[in-house]
């Protein structure tokens, strides 16, 4: 099917002894997006790839990529994956010619002009040995290698952590241009939630092993505000009020991150006794703390 997506998982769960990592995660990456996947460190994300890798074998539930199951049928699936971490574990042994020749091997759909025009881009010389490389340029031969076969799903987990904003940009340009130029799909894991706001298309929020919220960008931004209601008295508690995630403020002024429109928060905050003074569409990186941080402590929607 045209619209089947290139992942999907389902109901899984992952415990190593009395930790939970993965609750019940569901989740569908559609072709030709940028799907971010955010979350604390911990959070549980690196657990979820590593089963779209097939490095873990799903015990509760599904974990299909392109229609398959990456354990049963590995050569199927990474065949078609490109994959950048954090740890980017290359070979220091090896030089980057070598490892362009090695990597090549591996992959029937290498091309070979791609190969050579991201080594120039990303200055790498050929004949520099991977463990002098520093941090940075260990980081572009590793999206070097991941690219140059043109994988139909690239799947990165924190690439861009711990490096310079010079690098982190090069990597955010190699997304969009996998996605915007060729029309391939990416599941782009990271805790720098400003990042993943810049490339995003679908964002999906992950805590404790829980997915607490998974939509388009658009809609998530679209679909809530920051606002600030000012009272006429002050309050010792924020005003019961649907939509409200969470509440904070003191006395008469309580800034709220909700569901809803300007409108309906407008006649809330008014039947409650309180004027919006302040609003503006809230950042990802907002959305983000209200749903993982301290919750509500009013309102019948918290």
């Amino acid at each position: 099917m045209v619209n089947e997506p290139v992942l999907r998982i389902t109901d899984l769960t992952r415990r190593f002894g009395v930790t939970t990592a993965l609750d019940a995660v569901n989740l569908a990456v559609q072709p030709g997006t940028v799907h971010g996947l955010v979350g604390e460190n911990g959070a549980g994300k690196t657990t979820l790839i590593r089963h779209v890798l097939g490095l873990l074998k799903a015990r509760i539930g599904t974990v299909r990529v392109f229609g398959r199951d990456p354990v049963e049928e590995p050569v199927a699936v990474l065949s078609r994956i490109g994959y950048l971490s954090e740890e980017n574990d290359l070979p220091g042994w090896m030089r980057v010619d070598e490892l362009i020749r090695y990597t090549r091997a591996f992959h029937q759909g290498w091309d070979d002009a791609y190969a050579e025009e991201l080594r120039q881009a990303f200055a790498l010389d050929p004949a520099a040995k991977i463990k002098g490389l520093s941090k940075g340029q260990k980081a572009r031969a590793g999206l070097l290698v991941a690219l140059a076969h043109r994988p139909d799903l690239l799947v990165l987990d924190e690439p861009s952590s711990g490096l310079d904003p010079i690098v982190r940009r090069d990597i955010l340009g190699a997304i969009i241009r996998t996605v915007a130029q060729e029309g391939r799909t990416v599941l782009f894991s990271s805790h720098l939630l400003e990042e993943v706001e810049q490339v995003a298309d679908h964002v999906t929020m992950i805590h404790h092993g829980k997915v607490v919220l998974s939509a388009p960008l658009d809609d998530i931004k679209g679909s809530h505000r920051c606002v600030t209601m000012r009272f006429a008295h002050g309050r010792d508690q924020p005003a019961a009020i649907d939509g409200v995630v969470r509440w904070d403020g003191a006395g008469a002024e309580w800034t709220a991150l909700a569901r809803g429109t300007s409108d309906e928060l407008a006649n809330a905050a008014s039947s409650c006794g309180g004027t919006i003074v302040s609003e503006h569409v809230p950042s990802l990186d907002e959305v983000f703390v209200a749903y993982v941080g301290r919750p509500a402590t009013s309102g019948r929607d918290a």
